[in-house]
């Protein structure tokens, strides 16, 4: 931090004993010791604390990152699954507009066949009934 060599140190020192005097020069040097450890301890922490706040700003940036990569993949799969859907859909009214045009289609039937042996409870009409009772 400081850029101060042995010599340096050496006149700071004894010049620190000419000023302070003996009897008060350790009491003073603990007091710049415990002052200088506080020091370092509180710029220690201011730098944890600003590594701190970019790592949680990458964090953040990469979840938006992450986000928008989601919605990006969420919209290609939902498109994708819509063309399926149209071209299944295309797909199977093909064969259905054919048998329509043919006059194939079963609209208006009954979808269970009949036999031709039974005749529907329809066409059984009172004359009828009124026999199968006289043959009671």
């Amino acid at each position: 931090m400081f850029d101060v060599s042995l010599s340096e140190l050496m006149v700071i020192a004894v010049v620190a004993l000419v000023v302070i005097g003996p009897e008060r020069l350790p009491k003073v040097a603990r007091t710049a010791g415990h002052l200088l450890g506080r020091l370092q301890r509180y710029v220690s922490t201011v730098k944890a604390d600003i590594n701190r706040e970019m790592q949680i700003e990458e964090l953040k940036k990469l979840q938006e990152s992450v986000t928008e990569q989601v919605w990006d993949m969420q919209s290609s799969v939902t498109h994708e699954f819509r063309e399926i859907e149209n071209s299944i859909g295309k797909t199977i009214e093909s064969p259905l507009a054919m048998v329509e045009g043919a006059g194939l289609s079963n609209a208006g039937t009954d979808p269970v066949p009949t036999r031709p042996d039974v005749a529907p409870m329809a066409a059984v009409t009172e004359g009828d009934a009124a026999g199968v009772k006289s043959h009671v």
